[in-house]
């Protein structure tokens, strides 16, 4: 499958095809939206999602690809004949919120792997929607914003680190206690609301490390940029300093740490407390 597959051009596309067919639906974001229930990630469905999603699955069709869908949205779909063969993990729209409210920071993530767990993802597309920036990477391959091949901060001061930090959840009194000591240490504190955009952002070196201990956030939102930080050199961790190799699964959540090299990495490390 992974030999057949012109996978850069195919996911390409499938971010052309996703920016075309959300058109409609931006130009009326503002105006009060459907009831499409609730997706297979526990979020509300809006129709930007479903217009991505939707383009996604037609490009790949498109092109006679076999697959499982893993999707935030419509859950676990088998297309084709050999759907067992190829598995692809996307959140159609990463920061729906952002892009309902104006916000300019939302993306499209799609991850290919040929079994539905985390470390067998061997290609994944982060496309920047608003910005018309995309993010990929191969495994063993590196990671590239655009064409320019793109490597991690080298940052391991804390006093100058810029840090992601995700304390979006309604147990944030039973998560911040972990992480107060890191904010103490920590002089730059941002958080964007588009995870898997973050994640690259860390690749790219434009932020030194993201922290989320929150368990809340789902394999299908950081599938593929989990592959773009670790294909530019960065390190993802959960947040006892185990390798994170999980199902890809809607339903499937977990915490991590992502950082752009070892040194800052263990200090963070040695600053949070693990929710175990």
């Amino acid at each position: 499958m992974k030999a057949r597959i012109d996978w850069q051009r195919i996911l390409l596309e499938c971010k052309n095809n996703v920016q075309v067919s959300i058109r409609p639906c931006s130009a009326a974001i503002r105006e009060p939206q459907p009831s499409l229930g609730i997706g297979a990630g526990g979020d509300a469905m809006k129709p930007v999602d479903l217009a991505a999603e939707n383009a996604i699955v037609d490009t790949l069709k498109q092109h006679d690809v076999s697959f499982t869908l893993v999707s935030e949205e419509s859950g676990v779909k088998e297309f084709g004949a050999s759907a067992g063969e190829c598995f692809v993990t996307v959140d159609p729209i990463d920061g729906t919120t952002n892009l309902i409210r104006g916000l300019p920071f939302y993306a499209c993530s799609i991850a290919v792997s040929d079994k539905p767990m985390l470390e067998d993802v061997y290609a994944g597309i982060v496309a920047d929607l608003f910005h018309d920036v995309t993010y990929t990477a191969f495994k063993g391959k590196g990671a590239y914003r655009g064409k320019k091949k793109i490597e991690p901060s080298k940052t391991v001061s804390l006093d100058d680190a810029v840090l992601g930090l995700d304390l979006n959840t309604y147990k944030v009194e039973k998560v911040a206690p972990r992480l107060t000591a890191l904010i103490g240490k920590t002089k730059h504190i941002r958080h964007f609301g588009a995870n898997a955009l973050e994640l690259c952002y860390v690749a790219e070196g434009l932020t030194d490390a993201f922290v989320d201990m929150r368990g809340k956030l789902r394999t299908t939102d950081v599938a593929a940029g989990f592959l773009i930080v670790k294909e530019a050199g960065g390190i993802v961790t959960s947040p006892d300093n185990q390798a994170l190799n999980v199902e890809l699964d809607p339903k499937r959540t977990l915490s991590f740490i992502a950082s752009g090299n070892s040194q800052i990495h263990e200090k963070i490390l040695s600053l949070v407390k693990c929710p175990c």
